[in-house]
């Protein structure tokens, strides 16, 4: 019988209700998550490729390169010699191996805990850079010789006079230098630019 009142079908109720404007967590909150998600896990991708590249080019310059061989590449500018390096990159602080195994730890937490507030692809690229060469090094610290933590990372990339280097070295460098100037230009990890106060 119908009494003049309008029904409303409680399918429709709750197509209103999810369009509500007023409710804020699908419009305001997902958005920046979806962001985050895709920039972390651009971050991992560039980490990937470049430990990758880093272990496979380890393998075959261990296989291939005699100890004391150089190979040119580029004449004499650019070869290729194999190098055990018990220090940081480039072979710096040769006598500090197991600190700088801790160093490198450290540095992969702190670049994954700041990749989880990640807006910005350009800061993405740089830590996912940082990221690939700090673990590359760290493979060759916890598995190569002498022992876990000791170990001498392989490398083997003479250019000129500069310190004879690998993949994650570069990796390394090359991301810190973008983060650099992406901090010296103002951008932040979310996205967003440092204005600075008048």
């Amino acid at each position: 019988m119908d009494d003049g009142r309008v029904s409303q079908d409680p399918a429709a109720e709750n197509d209103t209700a999810a369009e509500d404007p007023n409710d804020t967590n699908t419009t305001t909150t997902s958005a920046p998550v979806a962001a985050r998600y895709q920039r972390m896990r651009l971050l991992f991708v560039i980490a990937g490729v470049v430990l990758i590249t880093d272990l496979v080019t380890k393998v075959l310059a261990v296989a291939k390169i005699e100890p004391g061989e150089s190979v040119r590449v580029i004449g004499d500018v650019v070869t290729l010699r194999l190098v055990r390096n018990p220090g940081a990159a480039f072979s710096m602080a040769t006598g500090m191996t197991w600190l700088l195994t801790l160093v490198a730890v450290g540095v992969v937490i702190g670049v994954v805990r700041i990749g989880r507030t990640l807006r910005s692809p350009w800061w993405a690229l740089g830590l996912g850079l940082v990221l690939g060469g700090a673990l590359g090094n760290l493979v060759d610290r916890f598995f190569r010789a002498p022992g876990v933590m000791q170990g001498h990372v392989v490398d083997f990339v003479s250019v000129g006079w500069w310190p004879v280097f690998n993949v994650a070295d570069s990796g390394i460098v090359c991301g810190a230098v973008l983060l650099v100037v992406l901090t010296l230009i103002g951008l932040e990890p979310d996205g967003t630019r440092k204005v600075e106060k008048k």
